[in-house]
C-alpha cells in the first residue's frame, strides 16, 4: 500500500536509485544483476552514511548510561519499594546528565522510511509500472536482472509461472531467495546479540535483561516475513545489517565499556585490537599539554691560563 504523502520520498529513492544505476551502466551492462546488486548496495552505503551522526548520538547516549550504571543501581536499591518513585528518580538522573534511554531508537526510525520507500518502488518494478520519475527503460532493466540466477523482481512465494516470465527457473529461484532469507536472520541475529551483550554487562540489574534475550533469539524470525520481498529488498536488508553489524563491533572496540570497581571508581580499558581498530587505528588520546624544558645550568669554568702564568716563570 503506496502513502500518498510519501511520493515525494519515493520519487527521491527512484531518483537515487536512477543516477547510480546510470554511472554503473557506464562500464556494466545496464540489465546486468551485478550492475542491480551494486547500484542497492551503494544506496544502503550512502543511506548509513547520511544516518551515522544518528548513530554516534546513540553511541554517546548509551556510554553516558554506562557511566551512570553505579548510581541507577543505588537508586533502585533506595527505592526498591517504590517503584513510581524509583522510575521518576533515575529518570531525572537521565535528563540532568543528558542521557536519552531510547536514543538506540534513532537509527532505526530515520532508516524506516528508506525501507518503506525502497519497498514501493521495488514493487512498482516488479509490477513493471515505471512510476514516481522512472522511465520505462529503467524498469525493464531492473526486471530483466538476476543475481545469481534470481531475477531481482522476484518473490519466494512467487509462482512458477511468475518467474518464468521473468525469464528465470522457479527451483533456482527459490533456493536463492532462502540463501538470502537465512543470510539476514543471521545478521540480524548476530547484530541484535552484540547490542543485548553490550547493555546487559553495563547493567546487569536491569529488569529489562530477559526481555532484551527474549528478543535476542526472536529477531531472526522476523527475516523470515522478507520471504514475501523481492529479492533486491532482501539484498537491502543483508547488506545495513552487515553495514549495522561492522560499524557496532568498530564503535565497540574502540570504546571499551568503563569497568567499576568496589569502591564505585571507573575506569575505562585500553581499545582492544580488532580488524576495524587496525583498519582505523586506536582513538586518539586528548592532548597533553607538553612539560616546560628545565632551564639550562650554564657553568662558570675557569679560563686555562697558559703555562708560564700558572708557574710564573717565563717563556723562554
Amino acid at each position: 500500500m503506496e502513502l500518498p504523502f510519501l511520493n515525494w520520498l519515493y520519487t527521491a529513492v527512484a531518483w537515487v536509485i536512477t543516477q547510480i544505476h546510470a554511472g554503473y551502466s557506464t562500464f556494466i551492462p545496464s540489465s546486468s544483476g551485478l550492475n542491480w546488486a551494486l547500484t542497492i548496495i551503494t544506496l544502503t552505503v550512502l543511506m548509513r552514511l547520511l544516518i551515522f551522526p544518528l548513530f554516534m548520538k546513540q553511541m554517546r547516549s548509551s556510554r553516558k548510561m554506562q557511566e551512570l550504571a553505579p548510581k541507577v543501581q543505588e537508586l533502585r536499591k533506595k527505592y526498591k519499594n517504590d517503584k513510581q518513585r524509583m522510575n521518576q528518580e533515575v529518570m531525572r538522573l537521565y535528563q540532568e546528565a543528558g542521557a536519552n534511554p531510547l536514543g538506540g531508537c534513532l537509527p532505526i526510525v530515520a532508516q524506516f522510511p528508506i525501507f518503506i520507500s525502497m519497498f514501493t518502488v521495488l514493487r512498482a518494478i516488479a509490477e513493471d509500472r515505471a512510476v514516481f520519475g522512472m522511465t520505462k527503460e529503467l524498469v525493464n532493466s531492473a526486471r530483466s536482472a538476476h543475481i545469481l540466477g534470481a531475477p531481482l523482481a522476484a518473490k519466494f512465494f512467487d509462482s512458477a509461472e511468475v518467474i518464468r516470465s521473468l525469464g528465470a527457473d522457479p527451483v533456482t529461484t527459490k533456493i536463492v531467495l532462502a540463501c538470502f532469507v537465512a543470510v539476514s536472520s543471521c545478521t540480524t541475529f548476530l547484530t541484535v546479540r552484540q547490542s543485548v551483550k553490550r547493555s546487559m554487562a553495563q547493567m546487569p540489574d536491569n529488569p529489562m535483561a530477559q526481555q532484551q534475550k527474549i528478543l535476542m533469539y526472536i529477531s531472526p524470525l522476523f527475516a523470515i516475513f522478507s520471504l514475501n520481498f523481492q529479492l533486491g529488498l532482501i539484498l537491502y536488508w543483508v547488506t545495513t545489517n552487515l553495514w549495522t553489524l561492522g560499524q557496532q563491533h568498530w564503535f565497540y572496540s574502540r570504546h571499551p565499556m568503563p569497568v567499576v570497581d568496589e569502591k564505585g571508581n571507573i575506569t575505562t580499558p585500553e581499545p582492544t585490537n580488532g580488524i576495524f581498530t587496525k583498519l582505523v587505528g586506536k582513538p586518539k588520546a586528548p592532548a597533553q599539554p607538553e612539560p616546560e624544558p628545565a632551564p639550562k645550568i650554564v657553568r662558570q669554568q675557569p679560563t686555562r691560563q697558559p703555562r708560564s702564568k700558572r708557574t710564573g716563570s717565563k717563556k723562554s
